[in-house]
């Protein structure tokens, strides 16, 4: 086995290399798995590998906290061999168990669409994003997708309607907020999760891409306007065309930090599946300030995945060196498993980092000083005509914190 490490070495142009990764040999494998791209070619170069000497329990756990079990064991499963009976058995079951639960998701995702549709109250317009449309449009399989809700993008105007929505169909906020505070959270954040009998956060209605402070402003309008349709599940459903989800499979990723394998599988599946209008998107992302954003998530899939990725993409990528110094950082950070504290300093840091255009740098640091968080409202109650005051809350909680820091 100690020839492994130089089996899974990325090619010559990667800057990954199996120092990088650590000679953690299980994450390296996944790495090849998370990619339908000559999975079948890739797999049997490993012909001299002893598999049944790997650390299976490791791999399977690795594996589902990066989202690509499924993945991994169908491709396992299709083009692997001399795996040990025990984990041919575990890697069937895993695939099995996420089918059935994407299976449930795609029937609710029809019966909530219904639901919008058919309301008495009046249409709720919703684009359902990731989950089960990503799984199909993307991956071609229902089962090769992990999820556990379901996200709909609607407009800000529309929010109470599709909460009377969901209501009649037994869905009910994850958490209660007062009418007030929800007027704010509005303006402020992006996103409220829904309960129902069958489990806990399951649907999530989404106005925004990003809360507020992260200054991209790409209003939900617009991606309704120039949403299509995809047939999933044998239902035509709604869906955002593949240049809207490009950018926001990688706006997602970026704020995550790309810290799981499945966010950057995403981004390379899309780019080798969808017929994509590449003059289009990165004229987008030059517009709302993240064109960096997407060259980190091009460099990681090409450079952690290995995926080839299409000429326009490759130069668009040449033209910001500082792209691949952090996905480099990144990518190492991907490898060793790091975790994120999603309020703390460094976080803020790696994210401007991130913005290419000092002016994008400057609207982030103030609204993220000047813009209230449900936890700048739970930690202080005021009458809402106070509610002004509640910037005062938030940049006293923020120094507190980097003090704390320090």
């Amino acid at each position: 086995m100690e020839q492994t490490a130089s089996m899974i070495e990325p090619s010559p142009r990667s800057k990954v290399t199996s120092a990088t990764l650590r000679g953690e040999r299980e994450f390296a494998l996944l790495c090849v798995l998370a990619t339908a791209e000559l999975t079948r070619d890739r797999i049997a170069s490993f012909a001299n590998w002893e598999l049944s000497t790997l650390d299976w329990s490791e791999f399977l756990r690795v594996a589902e906290r990066h989202g690509v079990l499924p993945l991994a064991a169908r491709h396992l499963l299709e083009h692997g061999s001399g795996l040990p009976p025990e984990i041919v058995s575990a890697l069937r079951s895993a695939y099995e168990a996420n089918l059935r639960r994407s299976l449930w998701f795609t029937a609710e995702l029809a019966r909530v669409l219904r639901q919008f549709q058919d309301f008495e109250g009046g249409e709720v317009r919703a684009i359902p994003y990731k989950g089960p449309v990503l799984a199909q449009s993307v991956y071609g399989d229902l089962g090769l997708r992990s999820f556990s809700d379901l996200d709909f993008l609607i407009v800000p105007a529309n929010f109470e309607r599709a909460k009377q929505a969901l209501a009649g169909i037994g869905y009910c906020p994850a958490l209660y907020i007062a009418a007030a505070v929800e007027r704010i959270w509005l303006r402020n954040g992006y996103e409220r999760s829904f309960d129902s009998a069958a489990g806990k956060h399951l649907v999530e209605l989404q106005w925004a891409l990003l809360p507020h402070f992260y200054a991209v402003d790409l209003p939900v309008e617009e991606l309704l306007e120039r949403s299509g349709g995809a047939v999933v599940g044998g239902q035509e459903t709604p869906c955002l065309s593949p240049e809207d989800s490009l950018l926001v499979l990688c706006l997602h990723a970026a704020k995550h930090l790309w810290a799981r394998l499945i966010w950057v599988a995403d981004i390379a599946e899309t780019l080798r599946s969808q017929t994509i209008d590449y003059a289009v998107v990165f004229s987008r992302a030059r517009g709302l300030g993240i064109a960096r954003i997407l060259g980190v998530s091009f460099w990681l899939a090409r450079n952690v995945l290995q995926a080839e990725l299409p000429k326009p993409v490759e130069e668009m990528m040449a033209t910001d060196r500082r792209a691949a110094l952090l996905g480099s950082e990144f990518a190492a950070r991907l490898a060793r498993g790091a975790n994120y504290d999603f309020e703390s300093t460094e976080y803020f840091r790696l994210i401007l980092k991130l913005r290419e255009r000092p002016t994008d740098r400057w609207r982030y640091s103030w609204r993220l000083l000047w813009t209230p968080s449900l936890g700048d409202v739970a930690a202080v109650r005021l009458p809402e005509a106070l509610f002004p005051l509640y910037r005062m809350v938030r940049i006293g909680r923020l120094l507190g914190k980097v003090f704390l820091n320090r």
